[in-house]
């Protein structure tokens, strides 16, 4: 059974198609792409429809990324159905945390924050991903991709734990 997750931020062009990329890539690095699938979505479907901005896909091939479907990306909004359908949503910021868990009818344990898996933030209390959006400059996006850098180990590591978790109950 494949393991799904999906990343949430607003619109579904900027930071949820960023880790996304970043997931893929990260998963096929450790022989996980066949058994487990990322996709993303926006808590809003303004953009529906739309290419990912393309300040997140020159942030990625600036720091040496190959493309994981950019190409092919196309903002969609997140329907209900999928919550029960994903082993972890990942929220970018407190208010799609909030949005998610109220289209969920509560507080599942597999929505969570982004950077809730990266360590030094939870250490510093900083978990929300700002929106480089509104930014309009690539150091906005740098400063997103890095923190969706730093969170990457520790998804991948809660990914890795519950494959193993599925595999002993199997």
């Amino acid at each position: 059974m494949t393991y799904r997750v999906c990343v949430i931020c607003t619109g579904n062009i900027c930071r949820s198609p960023m880790l996304e990329f970043l997931l893929r890539e990260a998963f096929d690095r450790e022989g996980l792409s066949d058994a487990v699938t990322v996709d993303s979505a926006g808590t809003s479907s303004e953009e529906s429809g739309n290419a990912a901005d393309y300040r997140t896909l020159d942030v990625l091939q600036r720091n040496g990324h190959d493309d994981w479907g950019r190409a092919a990306h196309r903002a969609r909004r997140i329907e209900k159905d999928w919550l029960a359908e994903r082993d972890l949503v990942l929220a970018a910021d407190s208010g799609h945390l909030r949005a998610l868990q109220r289209l969920a009818g509560g507080s599942p344990e597999h929505i969570r924050l982004i950077r809730s898996f990266d360590p030094a933030a939870v250490e510093a209390g900083e978990l929300d991903v700002d929106d480089p959006w509104y930014a309009w400059n690539d150091k906005a996006f740098d400063r997103t991709y890095e923190e969706m850098q730093a969170a990457v180990p520790g998804i991948v590591e809660h990914v890795k734990a519950e494959l193993a978790q599925r595999s002993r109950t199997v």
